[in-house]
């Protein structure tokens, strides 16, 4: 009997809805949901496709596990895998101490799933040592947020895109991109023709092709086009000082530090003519509304905080925020980029909007956690823990859901760290990617379609992920390996003491982990 299914898209951070069409044991298709606010029913390609992506050839069904380099795997237990990686977690904290092991996970991961391994690492472990791949791509716009605004929250929603007058999109080819909300604002542009369009970017591309305005700016230039534009809209008087007295701080100094971008500066600077820089500066300052967007062109950069802050500086001294079709906003390229935010689950934040570093924040979740304390010492990053491991550093480390053997910079590096590390744990759904290789453990995960929880999109809105089938052979649920990890090794460093894992469905996970979210300016 065929059966539909309500989830969520698995794919970038728009967050769509869709609809599982299965018997109860494959998934046959895939169509929009209708009802669900990010999309209204459209899907792109990748999405529409999804129900094409199930290779089970390539599932990982069965733990796997090596005793030695020079060996190959075999098919073991669940008991006897997690049994084993328990003891040797064990016993490396007890003779090399908790920053000898580190977790590695990512942002395709559900909520539930990111908040028990950030609790297996900071309140059992005793480690900051656990960071995402979202630090490649996001960790930028996190800076810049919480540095301009003092929280890490993108301050929009999807319909500032057909709200506003004027959108600035830098570093995104969202037609390719985020499709979906491209087709958003396709519409928006076709109702109201008026809506100025304006694209930074050195390409020209299927964006670049919707815009009235667009700047082909030289790469690694946007921070000078941005104070360009601010210095500009000062000498105009096109900035609002009401808002800036009532709201900001330092803009005496933001004064002074863009004096020195002249038009002519920073037209020579930036490749453009002064005319583009100044019908671009004029079209933010006279404009109703203001939004920005943009995604990895701004934050996979050397400067990406810097970009970050410049460009949200723009709606601070425009006053171009906190209303309708105005504001900053930094698209998510991960499903749950924004959720792993919202957990925690970078080496340098807590759940809750958090900070690591932060001894009362600390104190607030060790004491809703029920443990003494957390770990003081600074975690390492995604590019300063795969160099601990190459150097030796770290000793056990734990992968989930994530190919870092392909996706990390400086991959002779990376393949030299993972070949060097005496345990390596890989919690994957597919065998075949290029960091199995390494696995000394291989933990079968669930795939999408198969487990359940939730997301956070870009916009910040919570989308519940419905299974619609059984996960194949003996593959599991990301946060129940997560937990069953979890349990054993605290059976061995804290024994005999009420378990800090008793999670017997995503649910309980969730509802633990809203609690520490209130007050808290998610």
């Amino acid at each position: 009997m065929q059966m539909t299914t309500a989830s969520t898209c698995c794919y970038c951070g728009v967050g769509c809805g869709v609809l599982i069409e299965h018997d109860g044991e494959r998934i046959l298709d895939v169509t929009g949901d209708p009802s669900h606010p990010a999309n209204f029913g459209k899907l792109c390609s990748k999405g529409s496709t999804l129900h094409l992506t199930g290779d089970l050839d390539a599932r990982a069904l069965y733990p796997e596990l090596r005793l030695g380099k020079a060996l190959a795997r075999t098919r073991t237990g669940w008991d006897s895998a997690l049994d084993h990686a328990a003891n040797v977690f064990a016993e490396t904290i007890a003779e090399h101490g908790p920053d000898s092991v580190a977790f590695y996970i990512s942002g395709q991961l559900l909520t539930e799933d990111y908040y028990a391994f950030n609790k297996l690492a900071r309140a059992l472990v005793g480690t900051n040592n656990i960071d995402s791949n979202s630090r490649l791509c996001m960790s930028s716009a996190v800076v810049g947020y919480k540095r301009s605004l003092g929280a890490d929250a993108p301050p929009c929603s999807y319909e500032d895109i057909e709200q506003s007058d004027c959108v600035l999109i830098v570093g995104s080819n969202i037609a390719y991109a985020h499709p979906v909300l491209f087709r958003r604002l396709e519409e928006a542009k076709a109702k109201r023709p008026e809506m100025q369009i304006i694209v930074v970017d050195p390409r020209r591309t299927d964006t670049a092709e919707l815009a009235d305005q667009h700047l082909a700016i030289l790469p690694g230039t946007d921070v000078a086009l941005f104070h360009g534009i601010l210095h500009i809209l000062l000498w105009e008087g096109w900035i609002d000082r009401d808002f800036i007295e009532a709201h900001t701080d330092g803009f005496e100094d933001l004064k002074r530090l863009v004096r020195d971008y002249s038009p002519a500066l920073v037209a020579d600077l930036c490749g453009i003519s002064v005319a583009e820089l100044q019908d671009c500066a004029r079209t933010i300052g006279s404009a109703p509304s203001f939004l920005s967007l943009w995604c990895m062109g701004v934050n996979q950069s050397t400067a990406g905080s810097a970009k970050n802050s410049a460009l949200i500086n723009l709606h601070l001294a425009t006053g171009q925020i906190g209303k309708p079709g105005a504001g900053p906003f930094s698209l998510t390229g991960q499903p749950n980029a924004m959720g792993g935010r919202e957990t925690g689950s970078l080496s340098n934040l807590l759940p809750g909007h958090r900070e690591a570093g932060n001894a009362e924040h600390r104190a607030e979740v060790a004491d809703y956690w029920g443990v003494p304390a957390l770990p003081e010492t600074a975690g390492l990053s995604a590019i300063e823990l795969f160099e601990a491991v190459r150097s030796g550093k770290i000793k056990a480390l734990w992968i989930a859901c994530t190919n870092p053997a392909q996706s990390m910079p400086d991959q002779q590096k990376v393949h030299e760290a993972l070949a060097a590390c005496p345990f390596v744990v890989v919690q994957e759904a597919f065998f075949t990617t290029e960091t199995c290789r390494y696995a000394d453990l291989l933990l079968p995960a669930a795939s999408w379609g198969e487990k359940e929880g939730t997301v956070t999109n870009s916009e910040r809105r919570v989308s519940h992920v419905r299974s619609a089938i059984a996960a194949p052979g003996q593959a599991r649920a990301d946060w129940s390996i997560t937990c069953d990890f979890a349990r054993r090794l605290e059976s061995l460093m804290r024994p005999g003491q009420a378990s800090l894992f008793d999670f017997n469905n995503p649910a309980a996970l969730f509802d633990e982990y809203k609690l520490i979210t209130l007050g808290r300016d998610l």
